[in-house]
This record gives C-alpha cells, structure tokens and sequence, in this order.
C-alpha cells in the first residue's frame, strides 16, 4: 500500500520538476525526495514514515523506528538496492527489471507481514500479494520485448 502512495504522488512530484508547478506537489517531491534519500542512505527512514511524511502526518517523533518498523527494514533496503542496480539497454527493460525488483520487495515485505501479523484481514492482503506479485514477477520474466 505505502508503495502505491510514493508512486501514486510521482506524477504530482515530476510535474513540480518545471519549477512552476503546483506547491504543494513540489512539497510532496521535496519530503520524498529527502527521506528516500535518508532511507538508501542509512536505512533509518521506514517506508511508513516516508508515506506518513509524504502526506504531512507526523511519524514516531525522535524515537525513531519502531519494533514493527524494523522488521520490514532488511527487506526494504535489500529492494531498494536491487531497483538501484537493475538496469537494461533500453528504456523498457530497464523497467521491467527495476518493476521486478520491486516486486520482490513487496513479496519479501508480504512474507513478513504473514510471518507477524495477526489480523486475519491483514493476512488474508499479505497472501494477495504475494500471489499477484510471483505472477506477475513470472509474466515480466517472460516478456520479450517488441520487434
């Protein structure tokens, strides 16, 4: 979900990039922009505060991460260093294998939520995921590009 908050907001922050764009997309680029970096950088920055400061909701405080918090950290980074390293020749592989990446991400992040959770609704959307993101990880693997 807070994955879909950042790409949802992506549009809203690359239309700011003109310098006269909306104000409060350009606050929504800055925030993310800073804690992402804060994320890759040290992995101090959970997903869930940048989502909660991408939308101007105060996080932990100082406190920094919590307990929950830092059982999806080690997933998280290793996502985020497999997006930064996958690349491809053309504009359209290069997605493909950053997106599955990505999904890994979700899928790691999903076996965790089902490993911790005990909402059974919360279980029932980590198992939702997983599925839908191994299928789609396969389809993406299987894609060969146009001619």
């Amino acid at each position: 979900m807070r994955r879909l908050l950042l790409a949802a907001a992506l549009p809203l922050a690359l239309m700011a990039c003109d310098g006269g764009g909306d104000p409060v997309a350009q606050a929504t680029q800055e925030i993310a922009a800073n804690n992402h970096a804060r994320t890759v950088k040290d992995g101090t920055v959970s997903g869930a505060e940048v989502d909660h400061a991408a939308m101007g909701h105060d996080t932990h405080g100082s406190d920094g991460p919590t307990e929950a918090d830092k059982l999806y950290a080690e997933g998280e980074a290793e996502m985020h260093r497999l997006m930064a390293a996958a690349s491809g020749n053309t504009p359209d592989e290069a997605y493909i294998n950053k997106m599955i990446a990505h999904h890994q991400g979700a899928v790691a992040m999903a076996r965790t939520a089902l490993a911790n959770a005990k909402d059974p609704q919360v279980r029932q959307w980590a198992q939702g995921v997983i599925d839908a993101q191994e299928r789609e990880i396969a389809e993406m693997r299987a894609w060969k590009p146009a001619q």
